[in-house]
């Protein structure tokens, strides 16, 4: 043998300059770091004649090399796929890489338990999204915030890693961004109820196509409009033209302050506004109101004449909405009356150019006009001149932080604009809920935690009042994205169990999130509340029923994996509808003014029946479509 054959022997065998190779050295790993270190290499360890895997055999060291380069190979190629820095060329030379390595490995007699046990052996490099406890149990999680199920039911602490938080939080972003375009893909399946909710599964099952959703006429029992010659009313109520005519063409502003009450009269129906409309809504600061409003009946007629049109349709609409809740005259006078001064608070509108220029108090009047005109049986009336007041409030920039379009002005001013957009973002929500259209007030940057009491300044409110405005603008930002958008389209609320799941913990979190004096409403206590504070008790009302109609329509929702699930849906439709029944017992003839609580309470009936009708035809065998879980 000569010298060259035996200085080929002592040398070990170099590998060819494959693939894989080619992935080490662009990654940068230099020959030296294919040697594990003993705390990376478990029980195999090398040393100078091979490599000693704890039971005295030694494999040699080109086998010890092999494995090495072997076992870093798999840290590259995870680090490629994982890092995403460039090196890598896709997910086919990733595969490649390690289809050779495998080949590689038993072409030189490795083991492939040894192979698979390094495999395991390599740490994670995707972050843990499951909360702390259920990791340490070793048990499944949901990853619900801001509690995962598991934990609810063992009382135990949630918390989650700062990674998952952030992770979950740019999901629910890109998710809230999304906004849906078509409806759901119509089955050929004729046995299968249409419409994926079975609270809006009427008695009129034959009349199912309407202008906005399949649910619009069922809830409405409207006549439905079709794309055909002539006119149609839209939701079959309240066909006469809700402003009557009353206006000459030169009277302008004059000829409507002239048609004022005495000043003893509009305090009357002022005091009855804020005792019945402001504790539901309470959009306006009363203190600098009553200074403005006294102010006013102060001046001249002539200045009178010249005073701010926006604020004299503020002053008329209120005396409608006041006019609405008097008990002393007769229906008849009442809606006569009350459709007068609403008619008188459009034309100062329209004399003023409220089109074409907008101001907080155009903005209020014409919350308040919607509101009286839902009240009056014109819901085609309020849901179209909402739209226009949606418009003014984009073009005014309520929708925005304060903070940002008006840094300068006083915390009164940037407060004000917070209640007026809440006011504009809930009359949205819950009337796309009733009439189950697209929701409007989607795009803000308003947040709710802004809206804080200050004790300092002059926009002091009640802090009852504070805290019902936030409860409210919270459970509306849930509801318009989770409710209001699936049903304008008829889509499920919920696809999956998981998403059904977390949806009714996320409406608990927020009822949890109520001030106290909001979440015990039982009637005894109510009763006696209502004896010293009525407006906290119209509040709660208001808000509870708000609340459980909305999670009667998420236990009520069904998908092709998810059911109906018949318990929770009765038992929030009787939460929802014995609101309204505390509210009649309480305030009577309030809660006959009040169109949308009516409503609610009409379909949370008709909810009730159609359930209970379903399960009693597919208990029968008669009801092909729909799936029901009864849980007690």
């Amino acid at each position: 043998m000569d010298h060259d054959a035996a200085s080929r022997l002592r040398r070990p065998r170099q590998p060819p300059q494959t693939q894989q190779q080619s992935l080490v050295w662009q990654a940068g790993v230099s020959e030296s770091s294919l040697t594990p270190s003993p705390a990376e290499s478990g029980t195999i360890y090398a040393s100078s004649t091979g490599v000693h895997n704890g039971n005295g055999n030694s494999n040699g060291a080109g086998t010890s090399y092999r494995r090495r380069r072997r076992s870093t190979l798999v840290d590259v190629e995870d680090s490629i796929a994982v890092r995403g820095d460039g090196y890598s060329n896709g997910a086919g030379d990733v595969k490649h890489a390690r289809s050779a390595s495998a080949e590689d490995g038993d072409s030189d007699g490795a083991s492939p338990t040894t192979a698979e046990h390094q495999r395991k052996k390599q740490k994670r490099n995707k972050p843990t999204l499951s909360c702390f406890e259920c990791v340490g149990r070793k048990t499944k999680c949901d990853r619900g915030r801001p509690h995962c199920l598991a934990c609810i039911k063992r009382q135990t602490k949630c918390e989650y890693a700062h990674v998952a938080n952030v992770l979950e939080e740019t999901t629910r972003s890109a998710a809230n961004e999304r906004r849906m375009t078509k409806g759901p893909k119509k089955k050929g399946d004729a046995l299968k109820p249409t419409i994926p909710n079975a609270a809006d599964r009427g008695f009129n099952v034959n009349r199912l196509k309407a202008l906005g959703s399949v649910s619009t006429s069922t809830g409405l029992l409207s006549n439905v409009p079709y794309s055909a010659p002539g006119s149609s009313n839209v939701f079959g109520i309240g066909s006469e033209h809700p402003f009557a005519n009353y206006w000459t063409c030169d009277g302008g502003l004059p000829e409507v302050i002239s048609v004022l009450p005495e000043k003893v009269q509009s305090d009357i129906l002022l005091t009855r506004y804020f005792e019945c409309v402001d504790p539901v809504y309470p959009m306006l600061h009363r203190q600098t109101f009553y200074a403005d409003y006294e102010h006013f009946w102060s001046l001249s007629r002539p200045e009178k004449d010249q005073a701010d049109g926006a604020f004299v349709a503020l002053i008329f609409v209120m005396l409608a909405l006041g006019t609405q809740f008097v008990t002393s005259t007769s229906p008849r006078e009442r809606k006569q009356t009350a459709e007068f001064y609403a008619s008188a608070s459009n034309q100062a509108l329209r004399v003023s150019s409220y089109l074409s220029i907008a101001s907080i108090r155009s903005i209020q009047a014409m919350v308040l006009i919607t509101y009286f005109l839902i009240n009056d049986n014109h819901a085609s009336d309020g849901w179209a001149f909402g739209g226009v007041l949606m418009r003014q409030a984009y073009a005014m920039g309520l929708h925005r932080d304060p903070n940002i379009v008006v840094p300068d002005a006083s915390p009164f001013e940037k407060q004000q604009r917070r209640k007026v957009w809440q006011a504009v973002l809930l009359q949205d929500t819950f009337l796309t809920v009733l009439l189950s259209l697209p929701p409007s007030a989607t795009h803000t940057d308003v947040s709710v935690d802004d809206l804080k009491q200050d004790d300092a300044s002059i926009a002091t409110d009640d802090p009852t009042d504070t805290d019902y405005i936030k409860s409210s603008w919270t459970l509306a930002n849930l509801v318009q994205e989770t409710i209001c958008s699936p049903r304008s389209l008829d889509v499920p609320i919920c696809t999956t169990v998981r998403q059904k799941s977390k949806l009714v913990q996320d409406f608990r979190t927020v009822y949890r999130t109520f001030p106290t004096a909001f979440r015990y409403w039982d009637p005894q206590v109510l009763t006696e509340m209502a004896q010293s504070n009525k407006r906290v008790v119209r509040q709660t009302l208001f808000l509870c029923s708000n609340y459980f109609h909305n999670l009667m329509l998420v236990h009520a929702s069904e998908s092709a994996d998810v059911p109906v699930n018949v318990r929770g849906t009765l038992e929030a439709a009787h939460d929802a509808i014995t609101a309204f029944f505390i509210l009649f017992q309480l305030f009577e003839a309030e809660a006959r003014v009040w169109w949308v609580f009516n409503h609610r309470a009409f379909l949370e009936a008709l909810c009730i029946g159609n359930v209970l009708r379903e399960v009693a035809r597919g208990r029968r065998g008669e009801y092909g479509g729909g799936s029901f879980v009864y849980k007690g």
